[in-house]
């Protein structure tokens, strides 16, 4: 039953939102440019308030938990991520402070990293520039995974995470994702429909309202936004691939 409106607005940005992501059981969230999608992710880590309804972890309404243990059961990956100056290492380990080399590895191997962190000149001891500058777009969004995965947190909060990678990588990812993740839950926002076809549980929202969901191929098959939107992007592929 959560709503939300950002203070001093005169509409809120999310209506009347009910669903229950459990472990395991990966939930995508999806849905035009303005629908609530990343507003709907950012109420998990409680930057604000929500204005009705409640949201829960573990049957406990996170307005009665310190901030810091809620931030503590989880891992947020940002469209942008930010790295830090520092070390690959260093940026890995802020996940958690005591994870091993090996733990480092493991991570960034389930997150496509390992390949060009093993291609740079002193490995997880590499630097790092402030903002990972020195790094692509997508080469920083596998190292914010990599984070979020050292940290094995009890809630992963993907917010278009994958959106810099190519389909190939965003497979591979993805694939090694779903075993590495099976004890925790997984929220997903994306903007690419290949990126969650497999996700247990879909919402489509419009207008920060749930207008459909379920899971892919009931999805396609009924008449509305999340066929639309899926088949515009088939289409967008194959006239893409036709180009290359």
């Amino acid at each position: 039953g959560v709503s939300f409106a950002y203070p001093g607005a005169g509409h809120p940005v999310l209506s009347d939102i009910s669903f229950v992501a459990r472990p395991g059981e990966p939930t995508a969230i999806v849905g035009s440019t303005g629908s609530g999608k990343t507003t709907l992710l950012s109420l998990v880590p409680r930057p604000y308030d929500v204005t009705g309804g409640a949201v829960l972890i573990g049957g406990l309404d996170i307005r009665q938990a310190q901030q810091t243990d809620v931030w503590n059961r989880l891992g947020l990956v940002p469209q942008k991520p930010f790295l830090f100056g520092g070390t690959v290492a260093s940026n890995l380990r802020f996940g958690d402070p005591e994870a091993t080399d090996d733990e480092l590895w493991e991570a960034l191997t389930v997150a496509q990293a390992d390949d060009f962190v093993r291609a740079m000149p002193d490995g997880l001891a590499s630097s790092i520039a402030q903002g990972g500058t020195n790094v692509s777009g997508g080469q920083r969004q596998r190292l914010a995974i990599a984070r979020a995965l050292v940290r094995k947190p009890e809630v992963y909060l993907f917010d278009d995470s994958l959106s810099a990678l190519d389909m190939a990588t965003d497979a591979r990812l993805r694939a090694a994702l779903t075993p590495y993740t099976r004890d925790a839950v997984v929220l997903m926002v994306a903007q690419r429909v290949t990126s969650i076809k497999h996700a247990d549980q879909i919402l489509v929202l419009e207008h920060g309202r749930i207008v459909q969901h379920g899971k892919h191929d009931t999805l396609v098959e009924q008449d509305g936004i999340y066929r639309r939107i899926y088949r515009a992007q088939t289409r967008m592929e194959a006239e893409l691939e036709e180009e290359l």
